[in-house]
């Protein structure tokens, strides 16, 4: 096999355009298998999209010397195999395997682990700066330096984010040097929304604009052999070509060259024109039309997301089918359950998401009352203010996002939202650790932020009874902001008795020797590490807090008649729930002459890698035997 020859990007240049066909549909194959086999699954269909891409960018750049910067990263598994990483795919996104995006801790072709939409550019405007900036003080010294590309691969939606927005202003105000690949496959997670992605693929369906492209490129090969960058300097010729090279206002106006659209599946013509655009002097846009899950039918048909992400393994032969078995609960399934019944009783509920429509479980909600749901795109910014502003119309907004995205919009949520008091709830998915996708995507800043967030209401669920019960009350009990957060685990069903109602805590068991206070999911782990101290001969206390702001007073009077509270959580230690509890239990003992000894546990202050959701919650005592073993050190006579 080829593949099997590239061990780096240069062994790429020595390939005629014919090996470069049959290389890029072993890249696919390799990739489908890849993920087929990973028991963490991946992302498919977007790497599927982008094969000859990356192989135009590696034939024509020098990596790592040329800075490649991928938005998003999980575009990136192609750059990976051809930079050297074709062993570790049989543990893709597991602990000790390849991570699911860039990782400088991989190979120094990765400069961004960039998992987080609409990035790039600004890293990329950083870069460039940088390089500028060096090769004048080079030049003052009388050194020679030379000059490396900076490359953008922009796609999967990122332009719907206002950052890159931001960027590109800043990029056509500077002038400096910045290749922006424009990947553009009319998706982000879901089909993209925004008015430039629309009239974008407007304008590559009109004949009349693939004529005029057609008339100014043979126009091109008339000038003088002097290079198509050098005919764009001249005045005359951009004059006469400006309307038929440049129909894309846009880009023009920010002062960022534009080119194409290119066919992004035809490997000579992208070299062409990546070759091309590294001759302009300042930021030049390569418009590239590529189509996500090409060349593997299953995700071809995948109308929504064509695979873009696929959770576990599968057989490659015919694509991730259903197991036929009934699935397990989640709490996003009884999110989405909660929120069409909410709809139909509050004809004022309206619910907002960042690109994840099927993702939190809205889908159903939307045809349902397509006229109450608002798809942002990547904007979570934009999104929770928004939200704000409909609250402040009399709306009642739900913004649903994974709890890893909402640390994006925390101004919004703190001063536009929470300092105006307006009734926003956000309802947030895969809270906690999360496994596969790694530190970018844990959810573990929620609680620690919202938490100081004045007048927020903070709901953790253990159940999916409790969810749907905590998304009712939050909606009829909060005149202000609220938050309800759930992990991507199975969601436990439990009986009526088991579910708890209005901003109370519930004690789920009764001992005399010591506490244990479990957040939403780790309610469970504290009722499996009960079991393991009864048979020790050690009672415990079980409260599910349920509201974790603001605390139940009958809760915290409870913790101060122990002597020993274990508190567990499953985002951060530092500044989080259980330090909340540890505070109020302290300032309710206050000149009672008691003290009670709490000890917090919940995840570290570190960026936490890709592995096994349980594994990596007992590797930091976050399950029935870790937490046993805690509550029997804390118990156990000072020595």
């Amino acid at each position: 096999m080829l593949l099997e020859t590239i061990t780096s990007p240069a062994d790429l240049r020595s390939l005629d355009d014919a090996q470069l066909v049959v290389l890029a549909g072993e890249i696919r194959q390799f990739i489908v298998g890849a993920v087929a086999r990973s028991g963490a699954g991946g992302h498919l269909g977007s790497n599927l999209g982008v094969v000859e891409i990356t192989l135009a960018l590696h034939r024509v750049f020098d990596s790592p010397s040329d800075r490649i910067l991928w938005d998003t990263g999980h575009l990136a598994y192609v750059h990976k195999l051809l930079t050297g990483r074709q062993d570790g795919w049989d543990r893709l996104r597991q602990a000790g395997g390849l991570s699911g995006y860039p990782s400088k801790a991989e190979s120094e072709h990765d400069w961004i682990e960039n998992s987080h939409a609409s990035t790039a550019l600004s890293y990329a405007h950083g870069l460039s700066m940088a390089d500028d900036l060096a090769a004048e003080a080079a030049t003052r010294r009388g050194d020679v330096r030379p000059r490396h590309h900076v490359v953008a691969v922009v796609g999967d939606g990122a332009l719907t984010g206002g950052m890159a927005y931001e960027a590109l202003n800043n990029l056509g105000h500077s002038g400096r040097r910045c290749i922006i690949i424009l990947n553009d496959n009319g998706r982000s997670y879901a089909p993209t929304v925004g008015r430039l992605t629309a009239s974008v693929s407007r304008l590559r369906l009109d004949p009349r604009y693939v004529r005029q492209r057609q008339r100014a490129e043979e126009i091109v090969r008339q000038l003088p052999m002097v290079g198509q960058h050098v005919a764009w300097g001249l005045a005359g010729a951009r004059a006469g070509l400006r309307e038929m090279l440049e129909p894309p206002i846009f880009f023009e106006t920010l002062g960022v060259r534009y080119s194409g659209p290119f066919d992004g599946h035809d490997i000579p013509r992208l070299e062409e024109a990546m070759r091309n655009a590294a001759e302009f002097k300042g930021p030049v846009v390569v418009h590239v039309l590529t189509r996500k899950g090409k060349g593997y039918p299953p995700a071809e048909q995948d109308e929504e997301k064509h695979l873009h992400d696929v959770g576990g393994a599968f057989n490659p032969e015919v694509g991730p089918v259903p197991s036929g078995a009934p699935s397990k609960p989640s709490y996003t399934a009884a999110f989405t359950e909660a929120i069409v019944k909410e709809g139909e009783a509050r004809p004022e509920l309206v619910a907002l998401t960042a690109a994840m429509p099927g993702s939190t479980g809205l889908l159903p909600f939307q045809d349902r009352f397509p006229d109450r749901f608002v798809d942002v795109g990547i904007a979570e910014q934009h999104a929770v203010t928004a939200a704000a502003g409909m609250a402040m119309g009399g709306l009642r907004p739900i913004v649903a996002l994974y709890a890893t995205f909402l640390s994006r919009a925390f101004d919004q949520a703190n001063l536009d939202v929470g300092l105006h008091s307006q009734p926003v709830v956000y309802c947030l998915d895969r809270a906690g650790i999360t496994g596969p996708d790694g530190a970018s995507h844990h959810g573990l800043l929620d609680m620690v932020l919202l938490s100081k967030v004045p007048g927020m209401t903070m709901f953790a669920p253990s159940s999916y009874q409790e969810l749907q019960v905590m998304l009712h009350d939050a909606l009829d009990l909060c005149t202000g902001p609220a938050s309800i957060r759930w992990p991507r685990t199975t969601a436990p069903m439990v009986e009526e008795h088991e579910v708890g109602h209005g901003l109370a805590a519930r004690k789920a068991r009764s001992g005399a020797d010591v506490c244990l206070v479990g957040v939403g999911k780790m309610l469970a782990a504290c009722l499996g590490a009960a079991e393991l101290l009864a048979a020790d001969g050690i009672e415990a206390t079980v409260w599910d807090p349920r509201v974790i702001k603001p605390l139940d007073p009958a809760l915290i009077d409870d913790l101060a008649s122990f002597d020993h509270v274990i508190t567990a959580e499953d985002g951060l230690r530092d500044g989080g729930i259980g330090a909340s509890i540890m505070d109020a239990v302290s300032r309710r003992n206050a000149g009672t002459g008691r003290t009670t000894q709490t000890t917090v546990c919940g995840v570290p202050t570190e960026y936490v890698p890709h592995g096994d959701p349980e594994a990596i919650l007992a590797g930091f005592g976050l399950d029935p035997q870790g937490l046993a073993a805690t509550t029997r050190s804390a118990l156990a006579p000072p020595t």
